[in-house]
């Protein structure tokens, strides 16, 4: 392992990535640390699920599959093992990691970091004052119909550093930030202070960087037509310097791509402010420089921090209700009067009054004069959410949607029968004082060591730090004769979900058309001609000019996340793409 660089691959994005990821990581090439996200807000309510059918389970179990096929080489190689595939319950997955261990014959050191789990202790937390309110529409958790099946506070990175160092061949987490699984391997390996916010600001965006896997290595790229062998897209590498500078890249010869685009694409995914909070550092990512250091080589630098703040961030999942669902396919002529049909038709069976939430949607994607069937098809959903499935269910919706299957519009279709109602969840985010989590080291002997969050000692609060003023400017309007073109023909973008916001970042790649981009995209006004549906929605877009973008959040376009959400794009996935499609005014002379 060299003092100088420390090489830490990434080998899955999120709970159901490539399987062979980690085994094609540790095959391809050196690497000194292999790490895993497994863990979104679902992924939590996901796990509770499947604990319930198997109560030591909990925690990520295809990460226990990887592990027979990399357990041996990574320790034979030196290579440490760090992931947060403990998920719900990181004690087990280390138990039973260390009797996979055994079956394989390979001395291996297990330890875990646990602490963030904070649902038996919700109770004398809102005792003593903490109300746990939620950091959207600010209700407390008392509030709450049914009470929390998980809460999870995002601790950092020290507690993997202190398993690091007293030893660990593999590192178990639970609940920790995505970035934390390359701050804590840097913060060991280069003997960090809990003060060295440049540092740990710089491993942050490293993590950010490559914790989603092949997002940062031409998956789901904008300009995709540009990269090569996305039939197998290699995982990336970030190569940790001493400063927390990086260079992010992958093993030679494996698909994909990276320039300053990807890594451009995947450093503004689900982000907010250019204050980037982090349990051990508050990273400005209006200081990010991006600069090319060969073929499929991108240099990150200049990365400032700051102390955290005093407070960590808890995801609590609860059960929102029942759920049930139907679309219609409307052939044809007449597309609206045969949607209406069928919505008084329901409301003649149903009364969707009395339920606690009743969504329709129509969408459009019939063309007249159509060269096919499919082609003169729309589809008109119909969700329906409520505390109780009796009245949603087989018996009461779903009966209700089939009986009309000979009574209703001409060429009445479903894409299927409904079933009966389903339990769908509600993401509940909120804030707790470090001071009031205890984050605890497992080490492979079994001895207990406590982690000390950073905010505790250091944490300041948002208001106390200096304003970010980074001012739009504007093209003139004369001058630059323009014609109406795709977005897309002249920026890229990626979007994502935090919870019920969606966030969009938008870039180009040319200096010379950032302030064009700033014009078109630059404003909640600009953001609601693009997207009228957020017409009302409260709307932040924060200028990126280190990275040529603009990052936008919409608040409450997600409802409260992708466990309730009823729109057809329930995490935003495509909304950066569905931006980019909207025609704005282009310089005619950027255009093919």
């Amino acid at each position: 392992m060299s003092q100088d660089v420390l090489r830490i691959a990434n080998a899955s994005g999120f709970y159901g990535d490539r399987f062979a990821a980690a085994r094609e990581m540790v095959q391809g090439g050196d690497i000194d640390v292999l790490t895993g996200d497994y863990l979104a807000e679902l992924t939590m309510l996901i796990l509770w699920r499947g604990r319930q059918k198997a109560p030591e389970t909990g925690y990520a179990r295809t990460f226990l599959k990887q592990a027979r096929e990399v357990l041996e080489p990574c320790i034979d190689r030196g290579i440490r093992i760090v992931v947060n595939a403990g998920g719900l319950n990181p004690a087990g997955m280390a138990a039973a990691l260390r009797e996979l261990a055994a079956e394989l014959g390979v001395d291996a050191a297990v330890a875990h970091v646990e602490g963030d789990d904070l649902l038996p202790r919700l109770d004398d937390l809102q005792q003593r004052g903490h109300g746990l309110a939620h950091l959207d529409t600010g209700e407390p958790l008392s509030g709450l119909r049914i009470p929390p099946l998980t809460a999870n506070a995002y601790l950092g990175g020290w507690g993997i550093a202190a398993a690091l160092e007293a030893g660990a061949d593999v590192v178990v987490t639970g609940r920790v930030t995505d970035a934390s699984l390359v701050v804590g391997p840097g913060a060991w390996r280069f003997g960090w202070g809990r003060d060295d916010w440049d540092a740990l600001a710089g491993a942050v965006v490293a993590g950010h960087a490559i914790e989603c896997g092949a997002h940062v290595t031409g998956g789901n790229y904008s300009f995709f037509a540009e990269v090569p062998g996305l039939e197998h897209v290699g995982f990336p590498i970030a190569e940790l310097h001493p400063d927390g500078s990086s260079v992010i890249t992958k093993h030679d010869g494996s698909g994909g791509l990276v320039d300053t685009g990807t890594v451009t694409a995947q450093l503004l995914y689900e982000i907010g402010d250019p204050r980037y909070l982090n349990p051990d550092v508050v990273t400005r990512f209006d200081t990010i420089e991006l600069t090319g250091d060969g073929p499929d080589r991108v240099r990150i630098s200049g990365v400032r921090g700051e102390p955290p703040t005093a407070d960590l961030k808890v995801a609590l999942n609860t059960l929102g209700g029942f759920r049930n669902r139907v679309t219609f396919v409307l052939t044809g002529l007449d597309i609206d009067a045969k949607a209406d049909l069928v919505r008084r038709q329901l409301g003649a069976r149903i009364d969707l009054d009395a339920l606690d939430r009743v969504d329709w949607r129509l969408v459009r994607s019939d063309h007249p004069d159509a060269a096919t069937n499919a082609e003169a098809t729309a589809t008109l959903t119909l969700t329906v959410q409520h505390h109780d499935a009796t009245p949603i269910g087989r018996k009461g919706f779903a009966d209700a949607c089939v009986e009309i299957g000979l009574a209703s519009y001409p060429g009445f279709t479903l894409t299927a029968p409904p079933a009966d109602a389903e339990p769908f969840g509600r993401y509940w985010p909120a804030l707790v004082p470090a001071s009031e989590v205890t984050e605890v080291v497992v080490h492979a002997d079994g001895t207990r060591e406590e982690v000390r969050p950073t905010g505790v000692d250091h944490g300041i609060g948002l208001r106390e730090r200096e304003a970010i003023d980074h001012p739009f400017t504007t093209l003139q309007a004369t001058g630059f004769p323009r014609s109406r073109a795709p977005l897309g023909a002249v920026a890229g973008a990626r979007s994502g979900d935090k919870g019920g916001d969606a966030n969009v970042g938008l870039w180009v790649r040319d200096p010379a058309r950032y302030r064009w981009l700033c014009e078109v995209a630059g404003s909640p006004a600009a953001i609601r001609r693009l997207l009228p549906e957020a017409d009302g929605l409260p709307i932040d877009v924060f200028p990126l000019p280190n990275l040529l973008a603009v990052n936008v959040v919409v608040h409450g376009l997600l409802d409260e996340g992708v466990a309730s959400a009823v729109r057809p794009d329930p995490q935003a996935k495509g909304l950066g793409e569905y931006l980019r499609s909207r025609h704005v005014d282009v310089p005619t002379a950027w255009l093919p």
